[in-house]
């Protein structure tokens, strides 16, 4: 019998657009996010309270939440995505401003915790899990989803010395790898552009500039995938969960196995498995319970 578990590529039906959009400050990151629609507006640094704000929130059916809310707590924002993820609304599109402060007031936090004990990087390690948390419910969430962040200096070798290259997004450095697009966002006399700095997408090739409006989003990422509706993420039942940690308690399966199964899974816990996830773990230890 063979061991190769490879399958034949199918089509996969297009999502919704997930996004990072970088720049300096006041070249129309929040604007741009705020035209896609019916925007789920999750404003961490507050600085979305001017009128021409609110008007464009109103304009595309949109709601705010604040620092006032609780917007600057990591965990806050894990709980509105699963919240978003597992209950039926109307929102259309997530807006996360910026996920650079967010960050960066974790690893401050944590650092303040630790004192004369932080080092070796301890201190980003409570904001990097939350990442890793963030970008698996960004995965499961059935939203468009726009990632502001500030724009920070990319460095590199040239010539054999390190040297200023470009410009990143200033976050967690594995942030664009886990994402489809990354754009940054620049302005040209009156004019704001989008440059396609990192891509998986046909409609965005890497490198290619284009005009900051959400008409030129929707014609290259399609309309119909950015407006349709939003699906449900179903959670594993409170039953499902219990029978699973019973059949555990007779099929004795050891540690390494259930957390290769967390990880196939995308889950840190049972409790953020889907009932599909959990049904499949159920069909296996009845299995290993009926041998």
């Amino acid at each position: 019998m063979t061991k190769l578990k490879a399958k034949a590529p199918e089509l996969i039906k297009q999502g919704k657009i997930k996004t990072v959009i970088f720049g300096a400050s006041g070249v129309g990151k929040t604007s741009i996010a705020l035209s896609f629609p019916k925007p789920y507006y999750y404003d961490i640094e507050g600085g979305a309270k001017g009128p021409q704000y609110r008007d464009l929130l109103k304009t595309s059916g949109g709601v705010y939440m604040g620092p006032e809310d609780g917007t600057l707590i990591f965990d806050t924002l894990i709980e509105q995505m699963i919240a978003l993820a597992t209950e039926k609304h109307n929102y259309g599109t997530l807006i996360i401003d910026s996920l650079t402060k967010l960050f960066q007031t974790t690893v401050a936090t944590e650092a303040e915790r630790l004192g004369d004990k932080d080092a070796f990087g301890a201190s980003k390690r409570p904001a990097i899990a939350m990442m890793r948390r963030f970008v698996m419910w960004s995965s499961r969430l059935d939203m468009n989803i726009i990632i502001i962040c500030h724009e920070a200096k990319e460095w590199g070798m040239v010539n054999g010395q390190r040297s200023e290259i470009g410009s990143i997004a200033d976050c967690w450095d594995k942030l664009i790898y886990e994402l489809d697009l990354a754009i940054q966002v620049v302005k040209r006399g009156p004019q704001r552009f989008a440059i396609v700095k990192k891509s998986r997408l046909v409609g965005f090739p890497d490198g290619e500039t284009f005009p900051l409006t959400y008409d030129e989003f929707a014609a290259r990422y399609g309309k119909e995938f950015i407006e349709a509706g939003s699906d449900i993420v179903l959670m594993a039942l409170p039953e499902q969960i219990a029978e699973v940690k019973k059949l555990l308690e007779i099929v004795k399966i050891d540690e390494v196995t259930i957390q290769k199964g967390f990880t196939k899974a995308n889950v840190e816990s049972w409790e953020e498995m889907t009932q599909e996830q959990i049904a499949a773990w159920q069909k296996f230890l009845k299995g290993k319970l009926a041998s």
